[in-house]
């Protein structure tokens, strides 16, 4: 039986295999080891179906298809049950995502020269919030997606468990560290005892303390900063000429969360612009919105708000180019505004770390170390939201984007040899 470990994250995903004793991360696009979540359906080409960063590179060059991705994030929403357009077809969505879940087996079994039959799958520690039910479905669906691709055996991990795996081989002293794995749809925690001599143990429960989790990731950061920044130069917050309505703003909700892009793609919605265009006291702005629907440019929008998000972790202030809009065209975000517009976020951050303390039956000085991972704990509001949780606590990082994918290779070779 030869097992692996697979990493399917809301961003970005990896998968590995064990090579001697060293968990082995598989190459997935070109000699890269990280991939991003993304699948692009190529229309001009009978259906060519592309992955991670050549999907992004296509739509990107105005090819006509659809571009899907924050794939993960569908797992636990309603939109578990719903269909896409894909050309003439209507597709469930878990359909796309067992799609990109087979290519990434394919590309681990190539690098490994056989067939993988046996996978330890990461799973947020939440799915759903406060909703068990749909948690469980969440993570039956998954399964389910994982043995149509082939694995014969299933195993689940919590994600910031694997990532204390992979911290622990490089602890040289016993500690009581608290995880945080900020990813791009969910943030998870775990409370658990690492050490030299505690890595060996067959069984690891009785120094797994607490989890705690909580849906709130990247991509809601990056929702929240095109509301703030981007959505106003589209019109959203103008008023309409009769009785001074406002812009009805479920558009530019869906516009700005990764998930629902490709739904605001309908002529329903243009000829409800154009009315909107005609009745607004700002039409150029509202024309820019129409011109976003019409040339299907909200990705490129949920593009350059991530990247201005990243950009804002080591600066003050960034620019938001959207001449693909408009010539010239340009919005202005700064550090101070985008920790407001995502403060209510981070507080609950700050809240399910402390609980996941509590959890354990510490308090915040029993936390020696907190490992943050995740792409997102980056974002300096968040580091800091989290380590208010246990303020005596040193902070350590490892590789933000591998270390879950690392940890759950190992765990796949002590649970299926």
């Amino acid at each position: 039986m030869t097992a692996c470990g697979l990493d399917f994250g809301t961003s970005n995903s990896a998968i590995g295999l064990m090579q001697g004793d060293a968990p082995t991360l598989a190459p997935v696009e070109g000699n890269d080891t990280l991939i991003p979540s993304a699948v692009f359906f190529d229309y001009e080409t009978r259906g060519r179906v592309l992955f991670g960063a050549d999907a992004i590179g296509t739509y990107v060059g105005q090819h006509d298809g659809r571009l899907m991705r924050a794939l993960k994030s569908i797992l636990g929403s309603p939109l578990i049950d719903e269909k896409t357009a894909l050309g003439s077809k209507m597709v469930p969505l878990t359909e796309v995502v067992e799609i990109f879940v087979r290519h990434l087996k394919s590309k681990a079994e190539a690098f490994a020269g056989e067939e993988l039959t046996a996978v330890v799958h990461g799973r947020p520690v939440r799915f759903v919030d406060n909703d068990d039910a749909a948690d469980a479905k969440a993570e039956r669906v998954l399964n389910g997606i994982a043995k149509r691709v082939g694995f014969r055996d299933v195993a689940f991990v919590y994600e910031p468990i694997a990532a204390a795996y992979h911290y622990e081989e490089t602890a040289s002293r016993e500690e009581t560290v608290l995880i945080a794995d900020i990813g791009g749809g969910t943030s998870d925690f775990t409370v658990i005892r690492i050490g030299p001599q505690r890595r060996a143990l067959p069984d690891r429960s009785r120094d797994i303390l607490s989890n705690a989790g909580v849906r709130v990731g990247g991509t809601d950061f990056d929702s929240l900063l095109s509301l703030k920044a981007v959505m106003p130069i589209l019109g959203l917050g103008t008023q309409l000429v009769k009785k001074n309505l406002p812009m009805p703003n479920s558009l530019y909700f869906e516009l700005a969360t990764w998930p629902t892009i490709n739904f605001t793609y309908t002529f329903q919605n243009e000829r409800m612009l154009l009315e909107l265009v005609a009745g607004s006291r700002e039409p150029e702005r509202v024309a820019r919105l129409l011109k976003v629907i019409r040339s299907r440019l909200g990705h490129r929008i949920a593009f350059t708000v991530e990247d201005t998000k990243i950009e804002l972790s080591e600066k003050d202030a960034a620019s938001l180019p959207l001449d693909f809009i408009e010539p010239g065209l340009a919005a202005m975000a700064t550090r101070h505004g985008f920790d407001e517009a995502i403060a209510t976020r981070t507080e609950r951050l700050n809240q399910t770390a402390a609980k996941c303390i509590k959890d354990a039956g510490l308090n915040p000085s029993g936390i020696q170390t907190i490992f943050f991972t995740g792409g997102s704990s980056r974002v300096p509001a968040v580091r800091s939201a989290i380590a208010r949780a246990a303020p005596s606590a040193r902070a350590a990082t490892g590789s933000d984007f591998l270390s879950v994918a690392l940890g759950l290779t190992r765990e796949a070779q002590k649970r299926f040899g």
